[in-house]
């Protein structure tokens, strides 16, 4: 069987993702893979390239034959100089910078703008949230407000007790209903 390192294509028109594969030379681009050992994304800036390099060194050393554009990625990589033990095995590979934390670049151009120096954190809506209700200061289910307090009852359990007992002799008072 004739083993090949080709891509297998991926992703929506004009947006292509390859995914580096093993694969039977007989099957179709995207059918069947033996193994995937990488991704690649050309679209990016710089593009993906990622290769499980101890992985395509075993495929490259049983005989497997890349077809030219993962040959030209495994240049790039320093994965085809590693295997036929040329100079530049470090590879030319360049990588994307990081992203930045969202919440920094927040606090930062909050800063620019003027905002207040203490506010050193963001915040999102639930945890703002978590923070202003609190059980000390949720009413509790039992007590009444201060407006509705029957007379003679001066704390919150009294008072719902006595309004119990008022809601108890309502519905004694009025006729059953058949």
């Amino acid at each position: 069987m004739a083993v090949k390192i080709r891509l297998k294509r991926m992703g929506k028109i004009r947006t292509p993702h390859y995914r580096v594969v093993v694969v039977d030379s007989r099957k179709k681009r995207d059918g069947r893979v033996i193994e995937e050992i990488g991704k690649y994304h050309p679209k990016e800036e710089p593009s993906l390239i990622e290769v499980t390099s101890d992985r395509a060194q075993y495929w490259l050393g049983v005989g497997a034959q890349p077809s030219e554009a993962v040959a030209a990625l495994l240049k790039v990589t320093g994965d085809w100089q590693r295997f036929k033990g040329l100079p530049g095995q470090e590879g030319t590979l360049r990588t994307a910078a990081p992203k930045r934390d969202k919440a920094e670049a927040f606090n930062e151009a909050l800063k620019e703008a003027g905002g207040s120096a203490d506010t050193t954190a963001v915040t999102t809506k639930k945890a703002a949230a978590k923070k202003t209700a609190t059980p000390t200061e949720a009413p509790a289910a039992n007590e009444v407000p201060a407006d509705e307090t029957p007379a003679g009852a001066t704390d919150g359990a009294e008072a719902a007790e006595v309004k119990a007992v008022d809601a108890e002799q309502q519905a004694s008072d009025q006729p059953a209903e058949n």
